[in-house]
């Protein structure tokens, strides 16, 4: 599925709501398909769409509205998404301040304005984004009651500990709409629970021990993670753009000195500044996938990735 650029805000917006009268039309005059009896769940990115089925099993459908490969910070959604919210019992919103779900929550609420919205973020420290904003300050959610903090870090679940938080809130809400498969959903969520908690502490025992307590990526995802190990992120992007010369220059000298040799980048973003950099230092880029949705694996590999190139 294609990341899909629209000329004008306008436009877009017209386009959206004439979608959504015609989809409002045709499921009032379709007859309903039958149910398999799953529990039909939207989710705004893929990592919330593992935290859903983890809880949920095969009791749930999940849709995921930032498709793999996509970006959060622009992507939009297709007709066909659109009528799967439309049918949805329940959707699962970040609760930090993502582009899509800023520009297109409250759209996606009055397609269907029956479901559940849970709150995955409820209850988590926003962290300030020093490194970069991604124009936040120029959009603002209305009616939804969705967070909006400018200035605030969106990448709340790449922290272990926020994960823990964001499945209580998802069993909160699936056992709220669907009492009746309520102790399938706590045995589930008992499980994965233990995981995730073992998996913090796998993570704790890697990475504290380490002397060289700093990396350096492209876009900088990992505040929370770093903020949990004690570590510091080093962002090569500044304010969501390719930085200037006497920048890169500046981390190039930042990494020799600290003999850092590897440069993280995420395939969702232009690696050119960490390629540039990597070259100067005789490093190289490592990909890290901060929206791949098995969760515990992926962190458990960057983690790993983190501890080795602090070695």
């Amino acid at each position: 599925m294609s990341v899909r650029y629209l000329p004008g805000r306008a436009s877009r917006h017209a386009a959206f709501y004439l979608l959504v009268i015609l989809l409002s039309f045709f499921s009032f005059c379709a007859p309903k398909k039958p149910s398999d009896g799953r529990v039909n769940v939207v989710v705004s990115i893929l990592p919330l769409a593992e935290f859903v089925e983890k809880i949920g099993g095969d009791r749930v459908a999940v849709t995921v509205m930032v498709p793999p490969g996509a970006s959060p910070h622009n992507y939009e959604p297709t007709p066909q998404q659109l009528r799967q919210v439309s049918e949805a019992r329940m959707y699962v919103k970040l609760g930090a301040p993502i582009e899509f779900e800023i520009m297109m929550l409250d759209k996606l609420i009055a397609l269907n304005p029956n479901m559940t919205v849970v709150n995955a973020g409820a209850g988590i420290i926003l962290r300030s984004n020093d490194n970069h904003d991604h124009d936040n300050d120029h959009h603002h959610g209305h009616g939804s009651g969705h967070d909006h903090h400018t200035g605030s870090d969106p990448h709340t679940w790449l922290s272990v500990r926020n994960a823990l938080i964001m499945i209580d809130n998802i069993y909160g809400g699936l056992s709220s709409i669907d009492p009746a498969r309520g102790e399938s959903y706590t045995a589930n969520y008992q499980q994965y629970r233990g995981i995730l908690e073992s998996l913090d502490h796998e993570l704790t025992t890697d990475l504290t021990s380490k002397k060289q307590r700093r990396f350096i990526v492209y876009h900088p995802a990992w505040g929370y993670f770093a903020d949990d190990y004690g570590l510091e992120q080093i962002a090569v992007e500044i304010k969501g753009k390719e930085p200037p010369a006497q920048a890169i220059s500046k981390l190039i000298k930042r990494a020799k000195d600290g003999d850092i040799k590897i440069i993280f980048a995420s395939p969702q973003f232009s690696a050119k500044g960490a390629e540039i950099i990597a070259r100067s230092i005789g490093g190289q880029v490592v990909f890290i996938d901060p929206l791949a949705k098995d969760y515990v694996l992926n962190l458990k590999t960057i983690g790993r990735a983190f501890a080795e190139s602090m070695e």
